[in-house]
């Protein structure tokens, strides 16, 4: 049983389409690897997370204020 015969969509090289093959299946195995992990989800510090929660309370703030006002 041969397995589809795919190219890539970043390199253009032809690739085989196995089963249980990591990433994209319009990508080689090579093009479908994972970014820089360093850049990634990385723990916040408490500083951090208090300005990203202050920041998201003033977004809610201006929502509502914008879905809930009164016309005058």
């Amino acid at each position: 049983m041969s397995f589809p015969i795919k190219t890539c969509v970043v390199c253009s090289e032809e690739f085989e389409l196995k089963p249980d093959k990591p990433g994209f299946a319009n990508r080689c195995p090579a093009c479908s690897e994972p970014e820089s992990v360093g850049s990634g989800n990385r723990p916040e510090d408490g500083d951090a997370r208090k300005a990203n929660s202050e920041l998201n309370e003033a977004r809610r703030g201006a929502i509502r204020e914008l879905l809930y006002r009164k016309d005058s």
